[in-house]
């Protein structure tokens, strides 16, 4: 994440977005819901994935760890390229977790949650069919949790799609080459 963060700073663009390579975005969702704010003022939206806030450590020269780090922290800022990674490994906090380490523990800025986020650790089989396509990402539960998918229909056998993540681009993008032909908005369950 690093690099990623990195180019954002290079590249003068107006947002951020970071998601792990076991989600799908929505990429007009997600400019739906960035519609609604200015990229002139700070936000910082997302969805939690736990239900408890995560407390960051700080290494320190010797070993030891020093609390949650925020106050020795703040005078390290990532200010420049290369620094979000010496801050993950400070606060020894996921590339994901350094991002709300930094925005609302050193920032002071505070999250806006959003329910058109999903993770795997939520039981993804409750959201509606018919919301599924509203939604800005969508998470899978992986080898630990299969069953953990959105429930919707598609072109795809679960097989084929056991994520779901084919089934619901060709749903939104059902003119791509490699979608089988459907209806956009066939949203029966699988």
């Amino acid at each position: 994440m690093s690099v990623e963060y990195d180019k954002f700073i290079e590249s003068g663009r107006k947002w951020f977005c970071h998601v792990d390579d076991d989600n799908y975005v929505n990429p007009e969702g997600l400019l739906h819901l960035l519609s609604a704010f200015s990229p002139s003022q700070d936000v910082y939206l997302g969805r939690p994935s736990l239900d408890h806030p995560i407390e960051a450590t700080e290494r320190v020269p010797g070993g030891g760890t020093v609390g949650d780090g925020a106050d020795g922290l703040r005078m390290a800022l990532p200010r420049s390229l290369g620094s979000f990674m010496s801050t993950a490994e400070r606060v020894r906090l996921p590339d994901d977790c350094t991002v709300g380490y930094i925005v609302e523990g050193l920032l002071g800025a505070r999250l806006l949650h959003s329910s058109l986020f999903h993770s795997h650790l939520e039981n993804l089989q409750r959201l509606p069919p018919e919301a599924v396509l509203q939604q800005v990402t969508l998470s899978y539960g992986g080898p630990e949790n299969p069953h953990n998918v959105v429930n919707v229909a598609g072109g795809f056998s679960l097989q084929q799609d056991p994520t779901r993540f084919k089934s619901v681009h060709c749903l939104l993008y059902p003119d791509t080459d490699w979608c089988p032909m459907q209806r956009r908005g066939d949203l029966s369950s699988r």
